[in-house]
């Protein structure tokens, strides 16, 4: 009954009029409650929906090979890939023949490695393009997929590193590169899986286990 109308209101009996109050009243904060309810389910919606967003994919990126042609990544949808930073002049450098030889194994199908030359730990790669893919090929024999110079630390960190190395940007794990020869797995949807720090070689039983495990 509308409370405007004073004098019907006025010739009801005072009990009457107590509880058309009260249940006035119980509208009244009920609606604020189901207003309050609906706004935090929202904003809820809302964050979610932008944390989900955020996370990207190896699929999402693109790079330069060594010989400057623009690479997709998305070709790789469906195989396990290694993403390793390498060095030629690196006392690590050894891991070169055993990634070519982890590739003769495993690669083809279900498998790529995808190395990143760069100079960022104690300037173990100098040299250029050119010079670096001229190395790989007549020492190591390289056929897997090399990719231009970069910096994979920095300000001038390669998008596919800040993704590798940042939760916020893949939603797995943060694993800033340490040294030269890190190696990040990637699983047959894109996603990191894990991350191998750099002394250990690309032979360990856990690198072998994950190829092997479909």
């Amino acid at each position: 009954m509308p409370f405007g109308n004073r004098k019907l209101i006025n010739k009801l009996p005072s009990k009457y009029f107590i509880f058309l109050k009260k249940q006035h009243a119980f509208l009244k904060n009920l609606k604020l409650i189901i207003f309050c309810k609906l706004l935090i389910v929202s904003i809820l919606i809302t964050i979610t929906g932008t944390a989900i967003a955020q996370y990207k994919t190896m699929y999402d990126f693109s790079a330069k090979t060594i010989d400057g042609k623009m690479l997709d990544f998305s070709v790789f949808k469906g195989k396990k890939v290694m993403i390793v930073n390498t060095a030629t002049k690196c006392s690590l450098a050894p891991q070169l023949k055993k990634l070519q030889e982890l590739y003769e194994e495993y690669g083809g199908d279900d498998f790529e490695i995808i190395a990143f030359p760069s100079n960022d730990f104690g300037k173990r790669e100098p040299g250029t393009n050119e010079e670096i893919k001229e190395k790989c090929d007549s020492k190591y024999g390289i056929t897997f997929i090399l990719m231009e110079k970069i910096n994979v630390r920095g300000d001038s960190i390669h998008p596919v590193f800040k993704w590798l190395t940042s939760s916020e940007e893949n939603g797995t794990l943060n694993a800033k590169v340490l040294w030269n020869f890190q190696k990040f797995l990637i699983s047959e949807d894109g996603n990191v899986d894990e991350f191998i720090n750099p002394w250990t070689g690309p032979e360990n039983k856990k690198i072998i286990e994950w190829l092997s495990n479909n």
